[in-house]
């Protein structure tokens, strides 16, 4: 297995690690430092560039070279792309199935020590088919036994007839043999025609239902539900009963301004959040918070200890109001949100900065018309 070391990867710009490929031409090697170095600086277009990157790898099985050994192209486009991968949720990932491939051979065959943490890769695991062993006596069903027993009756009246042909016997008693496997077949055929009449629509209905309830239920589950606007603190006080609460009047434009009671009180005076432009959850059923009205949740970056807690920048340019929206998420808001599906408990995990400190969800950017929000703490939760 290969050593890389950590300092190997942090202390070296892309430019001087790809100077030590040797043994690929020029313009294979510039194409991998411009993939690079564009994934760095253009956080935007990160989907486009991994689509890019998974069309690349469906025919090989590393960047650079013949055969299966990773080039140090393949490594600093790993540590390159790794970060972003580890926080795209599994419907993203699915998307990218030859990179994630690529990865797991990477991280499985590359020593990186602690610098890099591995991606958690799910494996098809494949069943083989049991053929099925012919039915004993025993198991048939008691149709089976029917159309065997009816089967029966007609050998032997056949044979019957063999015999008494042998025998001289005329036709006249042939023909009387013969009604017996008529009348044991027509039950059964009959019982068959039944079960498919009865069959046909009830799976009907289910096939035309089916695919209603799954895309109701992804919708029900991503952030296009959620109604997130771009507002303006214009004023801002200590909740009169509450230490750890603040409320804010949020302006969001046109005249519409929300009370949002909001746990920042431990981050920030209320001087500090005063024509503060933050990003917030407009369409979540309003309440009471220790007495005071609640319509909106301010959204914050928060690191993992919780000791630093800021609300979501919104770019310079964008306007009051104006909602955010989402690269592939383009669905309607609800009206209002229903507390006692927890759509928010299902969507907020997938909300994060990423390490440049952009706010994104499954790694897609929050963005307006001026550009992405933002957030001094990267690789940050959002709440």
């Amino acid at each position: 297995m290969n050593k890389i070391s950590s300092t190997s990867i942090e202390e070296s710009d892309i430019a001087t690690l790809f100077s030590h490929i040797v043994k690929s031409t020029e313009d294979e090697v510039l194409k991998w430092v411009e993939f690079s170095s564009n994934f760095v600086g253009k956080c935007g277009e990160r989907h486009v560039l991994l689509g890019n990157l998974n069309q690349d790898l469906s025919q090989k099985s590393v960047l650079l070279g013949n055969g299966f050994k990773p080039s140090v192209a393949d490594i600093v486009v790993f540590a390159t792309v790794q970060v972003f991968v580890n926080h795209l949720g599994e419907n993203e990932l699915q998307k990218y199935p030859h990179v994630l491939r690529w990865m797991d051979y990477i991280q499985n065959t590359v020593d990186f020590g602690t610098t890099v943490e591995k991606i958690n890769v799910t494996k098809s695991v494949f069943d083989p088919p049991i053929h099925p062993k012919k039915a004993d006596k025993g198991d048939a069903d008691p149709s089976s036994k029917k159309v065997v027993s009816g089967q029966k009756s007609v050998g032997k009246s056949d044979a019957s007839v063999d015999s008494k042909k042998a025998a001289g016997e005329n036709n006249a008693t042939e023909n009387k043999a013969n009604p017996t496997p008529a009348k044991n077949n027509k039950p059964s055929g009959d019982k068959k025609k039944t079960q498919e009449k009865s069959a046909g629509k009830p799976n009907e209905g289910v096939a035309d239902k089916a695919p209603q309830k799954t895309t109701e239920k992804d919708s029900e589950c991503n952030v296009s539900i959620l109604n997130i606007q771009v507002g303006l603190i214009r004023k801002a006080w200590k909740h009169p009963s509450a230490d750890s609460l603040l409320v804010e009047e949020i302006d969001l434009g046109d005249g519409n301004v929300r009370q949002v009671v909001s746990g920042l009180a431990k981050y920030f005076s209320p001087e500090e959040l005063v024509n503060r432009h933050v990003v917030l959850i407009t369409n979540v059923k309003p309440g009471k918070l220790r007495d005071v009205v609640s319509a909106g949740l301010v959204l914050c970056a928060s690191n993992q200890d919780h000791t630093v807690v800021e609300p979501l920048i919104p770019p310079e340019g964008a306007k009051l109001g104006e909602r955010i929206s989402f690269a592939g998420f383009d669905g309607k808001p609800e009206d209002v949100l229903n507390p006692k599906k927890k759509q928010l408990d299902k969507i907020t995990p997938d909300l994060r900065t990423d390490e440049n400190g952009i706010a994104t969800y499954q790694g897609t950017p929050f963005t307006t018309s001026a550009g992405p929000c933002r957030s001094s703490v990267p690789n940050a939760s959002i709440k």
